[in-house]
């Protein structure tokens, strides 16, 4: 998921959204841990969208303007 698409998002919609990705890291890496994981970058990128996410919201909490 890209940036934007995420800013265009409620903050209700991006913490559902956060709560979604991390089930989803955590499915992934215990399918890594039992050797069933076929594409190892998935997890990488998983990590980057949870921080998108974190980076977002906490902006909004600031009242900090986002930039595309």
């Amino acid at each position: 998921m890209t940036a934007n698409e995420l800013r265009n998002k409620s903050s209700e919609e991006l913490e559902n959204d956060l709560r979604d990705f991390k089930d989803t890291a955590f499915n992934i890496k215990f399918r890594r841990i039992l050797g069933q994981l076929e594409d190892t970058s998935q997890l990488k990128k998983g990590k980057k969208d949870i921080a998108r996410i974190h980076t977002i919201l906490r902006l909004r909490e600031l009242g900090i303007e986002e930039s595309p």
